[in-house]
């Protein structure tokens, strides 16, 4: 399976405004560190707004905060919601012949559910739990990106 690039960004954002600070984040900055364009996070962070993942303040002084219940979500149903539910594979589009005795979308819808419950079983919090670890002992800064 993969994530789309929506789905993605989404992630990386929610950990990234993870790192408590006194201000927020704003988009420019999300964008420019995570090397994303500010179009998408855009979309996405009023996404995120309206799931209740996240804060977002208008105006000077204003920008994006995590919501704490947040960090208790399970990766498997914000993996789920980002995706939209998009089809793991398509078979109405174009027809395929060999739908009415196939049992591979089958095995593919149940090897996607699992997915999910396999990463149901961690939370948020779980993910980002390296990251705060690192921030509260001065050992990362800055979320540092390598491009492979």
């Amino acid at each position: 399976m993969q994530l789309s690039k929506f789905t993605d960004y989404a992630l990386r954002v929610l950990m990234y405004i993870s790192r408590p600070r006194e201000i927020p984040y704003t988009i420019a900055e999300i964008a420019q560190d995570l090397h994303v364009s500010q179009n998408h996070l855009v979309k996405i962070v009023h996404f995120m707004g309206k799931q209740n993942w996240i804060v977002t303040t208008r105006g000077k002084g204003g920008g994006i905060r995590l919501q704490p219940e947040a960090l208790l979500l399970r990766m498997g149903d914000l993996v789920r919601i980002l995706q939209g539910g998009q089809p793991i594979v398509e078979c109405g589009t174009p027809p395929c012949v060999l739908r009415s005795y196939c049992g591979l979308k089958g095995l593919l819808d149940e090897a996607v559910e699992e997915f999910y419950q396999k990463l149901n079983q961690h939370t948020l919090a779980e993910a980002v739990e390296p990251i705060q670890r690192a921030v509260s002992n001065n050992a990362y800064p800055a979320i540092q990106l390598l491009n492979v």
